[in-house]
């Protein structure tokens, strides 16, 4: 696995407004692109993503009782290709990771899964061929 944290996704519980605060009023430059339901931001070595809450536990595959105990928090390694998706995921697993969702292709157009380290925070790693990411 690459040393490289791509993308910190919050989960929000009102995505215009969230927008609003980290595009209008911290003044990040936000990623145009024809979406709703997601904002994206160009950062210094990295990407700020803002995803409903609710939303963003569904996509980890979380089931209503797990969703009370999350903190609406994911970080992302993102890679160049589907297959380094599964051997991150392995990496992650034969480390001590646990395997929360299986690479899968996405809504989105990409390809990605989730693992919880052995402390709780979830990753996601995920292909993304509109965005380079990597």
């Amino acid at each position: 696995m690459k040393a490289k944290i791509s993308m910190i996704t919050l989960g929000v519980d009102n995505l215009e407004r969230a927008t609003r605060f980290y595009r209008d009023g911290l003044e990040l430059p936000q990623f145009e692109f024809d979406s709703e339901g997601v904002a994206f931001f160009d950062l210094e070595g990295t990407w700020l993503g803002l995803f409903p809450r609710e939303a963003l536990a569904d996509d980890i595959g979380l089931d209503s009782a797990q969703h009370s105990g999350f903190s609406g928090i994911t970080l992302a390694h993102n890679v160049a290709s589907k297959a380094e998706v599964d051997a991150v995921l392995e990496q992650a697993v034969s480390a001590g990771a646990t395997l929360i969702k299986p690479a899968q292709e996405v809504f989105w157009g990409g390809y990605s899964g989730y693992f919880q380290d052995p402390e709780g925070h979830y990753w996601e790693v995920a292909y993304n061929p509109f965005m380079d990411l990597t």
